[in-house]
């Protein structure tokens, strides 16, 4: 299994799509149909008609990479009804792939702490992060 980066958007391709297709054909799709760069590095999510199978395009620092998972039983569930785009969370992904019906799952309020400018968890990027940084680390 592959573990994008937070900043990494999901595109779900909602149309029934050719699993015959490879790097070109997706690379093609995610430019013209779904309207993204496929160099961006986000994930591009395709279904078969009989939603048995699905392939994830994303393109690393060094080219292409393809993600697919075929099911010996059962179906992919998705909303079809979406338009050919559909945004999604990597929990809403993870779901999909997982087989669990997002239509009739319930998401709970949660709180969304935006990222601080550093934390132990998240070093520093900047010049003025790192004296900050430094700064608390002598306190």
């Amino acid at each position: 299994m592959f573990f994008p980066e937070s900043h990494v958007k999901i595109w779900l391709y909602a149309k029934p799509t050719d699993m015959r297709r490879s790097f070109t054909g997706l690379a093609a799709m995610a430019k013209n149909i779904i309207g993204e760069s496929p160099l961006s590095g986000h994930l591009f999510v395709f279904i078969n008609r009989r939603q048995t199978q699905i392939k994830i395009l994303y393109f690393d620092r060094s080219g292409f990479c393809i993600w697919a998972k075929r099911l010996e039983e059962g179906r992919f569930n998705y909303n079809k009804s979406a338009g050919d785009k559909m945004p999604l969370s990597w929990t809403e992904l993870k779901l999909i792939i997982e087989g669990i019906d997002l239509k009739n799952t319930r998401q709970r309020k949660r709180y969304n702490h935006p990222q601080a400018p550093w934390c132990w968890y998240n070093p520093p990027h900047e010049i003025d992060d790192r004296q900050a940084f430094n700064a608390h680390k002598q306190h």
